[in-house]
């Protein structure tokens, strides 16, 4: 059954790169939905933000976005059965970037991304929450948030506002 998966992922991503040589600079990565590779993927990230001169704290701002989405595939996309795959395209767009994540996990409850509230932080230590900022953040930082059910895939979509951002075709 591992080997499938394999198979499966070396063609995602040779079909992948062929696509992302037809839309020019950006990132395009299929990987396993566990959290070495999301760490992998995160420092590959970085790596083409610095080679797209990204500014340092845009860049920094897009892996804290892109880390709660992925992190949050992991834990609950696939919590049920097991290891999948997650694909992560980037692209430049003018003053921004944008980014397509897809993943086989479960759906999202309700249909969307979950609003995120700010969780309630006058309460005992001991009753502070562990969670619940990540997407009230992702909601804050992004523009254009969307997301959809596709069979069995789920599709994430949005865009940061860089300046400074390479410009790409939209």
């Amino acid at each position: 059954m591992q080997a499938r998966a394999y198979a499966f992922m070396g063609n995602a991503r040779d079909q992948h790169q062929r696509d992302g040589a037809r839309t020019g600079p950006g990132l395009n990565l299929v990987f396993p939905g566990d959290p070495e590779s999301v760490r992998r993927a995160l420092r590959r990230a970085r790596v083409v933000f610095r080679a797209m001169s990204i500014p340092e704290e845009h860049s920094g701002i897009a892996e804290i976005v892109l880390a709660e989405v992925l992190n949050n595939i992991v834990e609950h996309a696939y919590q049920n059965h097991g290891r999948g795959v997650i694909e992560l395209a980037v692209r430049p767009v003018p003053d921004g970037l944008a980014f397509t994540i897809r993943d086989d996990g479960l759906p999202m409850p309700d249909g969307g991304p979950p609003t995120g509230h700010p969780p309630d932080l006058m309460v005992p230590f001991e009753g502070l929450p562990e969670g619940g900022f990540g997407w009230l953040m992702i909601h804050e930082l992004t523009r254009g948030l969307s997301y959809r059910r596709i069979g069995n895939r789920n599709e994430l979509k949005f865009r940061l506002d860089i300046t400074g951002a390479v410009d790409g075709a939209d």
